[in-house]
């Protein structure tokens, strides 16, 4: 897909507001655009503990297309799932830029550290491929809940002892900027956005959790289309009613993303507009325990 100046432009200025800076900084996020579209922005993706949702939801980017995006604008010099190639051709691929460094590294999955067997790529364990590709990278994104926090991987009495792939990394003594962009999966502005950050303005302000504060630096909560059925204490009593989720289990209060403003699938819907509920899956404490619930699940 080709674009002439004036789209090129208006792509930048959408991706500007995507990212809170605001249409004013669309001739920089135009240039860093413009750095990915040079083939400077080469970006190692890797895969552990997934089930590929993170890179399916990235495949629904807008306003550039999948095509676009993954061919024009970032080098993407493997992906485990996109790629073409098989066999000794992948592995070599993913070897090779290993190697060279530089590169901006994307894990998705977590990290089978008691069980490395679990996860092989090349006749090589995952643990040992994922040191090797963060001591050569500039810099690391974990996407997805999975990478980001150990997400159902991790789940409580998982027998393969998964844990995230920041903390794997940690504990292994590897300092490299990191950061975390959760979701299950991630929306794939959050991946678009840190990237584009990444290049033209270097590390994003972050969250305690290591989150772009410009994506997860408040509660759901506090930007729901029902906090004022929260503050009236008008609270559903079973999915479909009007009035706040809170009794029915919503994790908005507990979680920092910003999906109800942001929505999903060029903003169509999101969990709380189709009654659903937030069921935390931004939050590090997904998925972890069986028996966890911040707040009560039933109408008391």
């Amino acid at each position: 897909m080709s674009m002439d100046r004036r789209e090129f432009i208006k792509a930048a200025g959408k991706l500007a507001v995507l990212m809170g800076l605001g249409r004013g900084a669309a001739a920089s996020v135009a240039e860093a655009m413009a750095q990915m579209a040079s083939g400077q922005a080469p970006v190692l993706w890797l895969q552990g503990q997934s089930c590929s949702g993170c890179s399916v939801s990235l495949l629904n980017s807008a306003p550039l297309s999948p095509a676009t995006f993954l061919t024009k604008y970032i080098s993407l010099k493997f992906h485990q799932t996109l790629s073409t190639a098989t066999g000794d051709m992948a592995v070599n691929a993913a070897n090779v830029t290993i190697e060279k460094g530089g590169f901006v590294l994307v894990v998705e999955g977590a990290v089978p550290a008691g069980m490395p067997e679990a996860c092989i790529f090349g006749h090589e364990p995952f643990t040992q491929q994922l040191e090797r590709a963060a001591s050569k990278a500039s810099a690391i994104l974990t996407v997805g809940t999975c990478s980001s926090f150990g997400g159902i991987p991790a789940a409580e009495n998982n027998p393969t002892g998964s844990v995230s792939a920041i903390d794997y990394l940690q504990k292994k003594g590897i300092q490299k900027p990191m950061v975390r962009i959760p979701g299950c999966p991630p929306h794939p502005d959050w991946v678009v956005g840190s990237v584009v950050h990444l290049l033209k303005f270097g590390m994003p302000e972050l969250t305690e959790t290591l989150a772009p504060k410009m994506f997860f630096g408040t509660a759901l909560h506090d930007h729901c289309p029902r906090f004022a059925d929260y503050e009236r204490q008008n609270f559903a009593r079973t999915f479909g009613e009007k009035g706040c989720l809170f009794k029915l289990g919503c994790q908005g209060p507990v979680t920092k993303a910003d999906c109800t403003r942001r929505r999903w699938n060029e903003k169509t819907n999101d969990c709380i507009a189709c009654g659903a509920g937030c069921i935390g899956c931004a939050a590090p404490h997904f998925a972890k325990r069986s028996d966890f619930a911040f707040y009560p699940r039933n109408n008391t």
